[in-house]
């Protein structure tokens, strides 16, 4: 996997836009349950936004990074509480993926 340049970064910022978030990780943290439905979201919308309800930034930042870890996704920006994720689909699905349909 290779890194993100800054203008796909700012490219991806741009699609991500306008995407509402489709992971929410509570004051509970991260489950088994919500990492398939990570992995699954990733598979399917190839980009997507995770929302972090926790108001502790350590817990935020350490959240993140155990998302992308976990999921093999690239992180594209964190802005507060709203991180957006990155992991390309071998068979991207037009009619799901957020980078096709853009």
């Amino acid at each position: 996997m290779t890194t993100l340049n800054a203008a796909e970064k700012k490219q991806m910022r741009a699609i991500a836009h306008n995407l509402n978030p489709v992971i929410i990780v509570g004051d509970k943290g991260i489950s088994e349950g919500l990492l398939e439905e990570l992995d699954r979201a990733l598979e399917q919308h190839e980009l997507i936004k995770v929302k972090l309800s926790s108001n502790d930034r350590d817990f935020r930042e350490q959240a993140v990074n155990e998302l992308c870890e976990s999921s093999k996704a690239q992180l594209v920006q964190v802005i507060g509480k709203i991180a957006i994720l990155l992991r390309r689909s071998k068979k991207p699905n037009p009619k799901l993926s957020n980078l096709l349909r853009s």
